[in-house]
């Protein structure tokens, strides 16, 4: 069983760790356990798993009137759990982060089932802190976990990614046929994530004109909601090298076609562009908890094996730095080398192993 989601960072290292486990066990049976509403609901019975739902919500920072019916819905879920964990009686239980995660592996570490916690980031989440007191195996992406983690019970494995992602080698011509590039042109790719981030979009639209101008071509995935307002302006300006996206499903392609990268800095990102091995700015989301995209991104900034630009800088500054990767080849080289060198590229059948050792 794998409960969390929420987001895609916890969602596709899921389902990652699941394929991983389906290859080397096929005869298995695996259920997810997501949140009603969140984005796992569509995506898990998209990768051919079955999935259900929890009505568990998590509490908002802000005095909000939802956060009175979090005892309920969470009093609710856990009864929810208990009941799912009891009829589908797993030989282990997975837990990746996010609502669902801490009814399930609280119903199952009740029933003495061994349970495995996968942390995505530098810097623990609440809920994982949590259940990781009571879990068998602690899985984790970045070293010196233990300052969260009882450190006789840690696996440094990485993050599970995309199987897509992990040769890019023969891809950058079907890419530049795919997205409509120019050969020869220097790429920069911006990601914002699926729902879209408000700056990294501002900066590329203030950006755009002196990109094109200066010969670049863009691929930028605006989010979705972002999309329409981005589409509006960039059709607006005639720019016919500024190709928009609401969401690149293709990332393999969008990999292979840049030359230089801009990402925020959330746990699946960071572990996909230590793959790819290309030259990457961060510009890390502030309004995340205990501010771990910034961590996230120092753990990789700190071995210079990328670049951090901070959110409140970024509308201004990007081109500017952009001009600096692309122009000297040599820092790229490096950034690029450096960052692959630090990558975990079998991260998923690492954490199969672990469960094996689990249910053995």
């Amino acid at each position: 069983m794998i409960s969390g989601g929420g987001t895609g960072g916890h969602i596709y290292p899921a389902i990652a760790i699941a394929n991983a486990w389906m290859e080397k066990h096929p005869d298995s049976e695996i259920l997810f356990v997501g949140a009603l509403g969140k984005m796992e609901m569509q995506k898990v019975p998209e990768a051919g798993y079955q999935i259900k739902g929890l009505p568990v919500a998590g509490l908002q920072r802000s005095l909000s009137l939802s956060n009175l019916s979090f005892p309920i819905k969470l009093l609710k879920s856990i009864r929810m759990a208990s009941r799912i964990v009891k009829e589908f009686n797993p030989n282990a239980v997975v837990g990746v982060g996010g609502y669902a995660s801490g009814p399930v592996l609280f119903a199952a570490q009740r029933k003495k089932i061994p349970t495995l916690v996968q942390e995505q980031n530098s810097y623990a989440g609440l809920t994982n802190k949590i259940l990781a007191k009571k879990a068998n195996k602690i899985c984790v992406a970045y070293p010196a976990m233990d300052a969260f983690f009882p450190a006789d019970r840690i696996a440094y494995t990485g993050n599970p990614v995309r199987k897509d992602i992990l040769n890019l080698d023969g891809k950058k011509e079907m890419a530049q046929a795919h997205f409509g590039l120019e050969a020869g042109k220097k790429t920069l790719l911006v990601l914002g994530g699926s729902l879209g981030a408000r700056t990294l979009n501002q900066a590329v639209l203030k950006d755009m004109k002196a990109l094109n101008e200066d010969g670049y071509q863009v691929i930028w995935q605006s989010g979705k909601f972002y999309f329409k307002e981005m589409l509006e302006k960039t059709e607006a300006s005639g720019l016919k090298h500024i190709h928009l996206r609401e969401f690149i499903r293709e990332m393999d392609l969008a990999y292979a076609a840049a030359d230089v990268i801009v990402s925020r800095a959330g746990a699946l990102s960071v572990s996909e562009l230590s793959l790819v091995g290309k030259p990457v700015i961060f510009i890390p989301s502030p309004n995340v908890a205990e501010d771990h995209q910034t961590k996230n991104a120092m753990a990789f900034v700190n071995h210079n094996a990328a670049w951090i630009l901070k959110d409140d800088e970024a509308v201004g500054k990007l081109k500017e730095k952009v001009d600096e990767l692309m122009q000297d080849l040599a820092i790229g080289e490096a950034l690029g080398k450096k960052i692959k060198s630090l990558a975990k590229p079998d991260a998923a059948n690492a954490i199969v192993n672990e469960l094996e050792k689990l249910v053995a």
